[in-house]
């Protein structure tokens, strides 16, 4: 269920796989997903399982209606359905806030001064972190207090850049805008990295603690992958100060 948890200075940073839940094909098992087509009731009940297994109370879990911009949320606590708004990033300064991002291909990326007492969370795929997603998070934190150089930054299960294959002239575009992002897939088509793009922007802005994680989401079956199944469930990533 929680495949990674790590805690650092009272930050904690977690990533879930597909198992552990009680969702049924093609969502097996531990989708997290609300707007996949999965059973309404199977999404809760994931939700609550996978927020106990971290200790957390589920009405303190945040979530976010990802649309691929760049826009970030200030959270000041748990906000009904109908509150949710359509951005790709979560701030907040309330310790015990859980802010959730969800993927299945794209980078989850958890942001985090703890010194500060500030943590966000990012949703960054291919255009989102041609937008400046990520960037637009870290200078939320900042404008709340946080230094670039104490932030900690964990990326999760994400398509790998030797598997994400895309047209030429859309790398081309991609690399244009953040020229890490180039890269070629294993049978030597033209392919973007998302995950070595959304590092080479958290260091030009001084993030220099960071870790990714060494899953590709297509590759592993223990994760939910859109490019390899189209109809799946969603992964999360959860980031909180406790």
């Amino acid at each position: 269920m929680i495949r990674q948890h790590e805690t650092l200075s009272g930050a904690h940073f977690a990533f879930t796989d597909r198992w552990g839940g009680v969702s049924a094909a093609p969502y097996e098992r531990l989708n997290l997903g609300g707007a996949v087509g999965d059973d309404p009731e199977s999404v809760r009940a994931n939700r609550e399982l996978a927020a106990k297994s971290l200790a957390l109370d589920p009405a303190r879990v945040v979530w976010m209606n990802q649309v691929h911009g760049r826009d970030v949320a200030v959270v000041e606590g748990p906000w009904t359905s109908e509150e949710i708004p359509a951005v790709d990033a979560l701030v907040t300064v309330r310790r015990g806030l859980a802010l959730a991002v969800l993927t299945a291909d794209c980078v989850p990326v958890l942001l985090a001064d703890p010194a500060a007492g500030i943590v966000a969370a990012a949703h960054a795929g291919r255009p989102g972190m041609v937008a400046g997603v990520v960037p637009a998070a870290v200078e939320a934190m900042i404008a709340l207090g946080a230094e670039p150089s104490r932030i900690t930054a964990r990326t999760g299960p994400a398509v790998c850049g030797r598997c994400y294959e895309v047209p030429a002239a859309m790398r081309d575009e991609v690399a244009a805008a953040v020229p890490e992002a180039w890269s070629e897939t294993s049978w030597s088509t033209p392919a973007v990295d998302v995950t070595a793009g959304v590092h080479a922007q958290l260091a030009a802005l001084g993030v220099a603690d960071r870790r990714q994680a060494e899953v590709c989401t297509l590759e592993s079956d223990d994760h939910y992958s859109y490019r390899r199944d189209r109809t799946t469930g969603r992964l999360a990533g959860y980031v909180w100060l406790d």
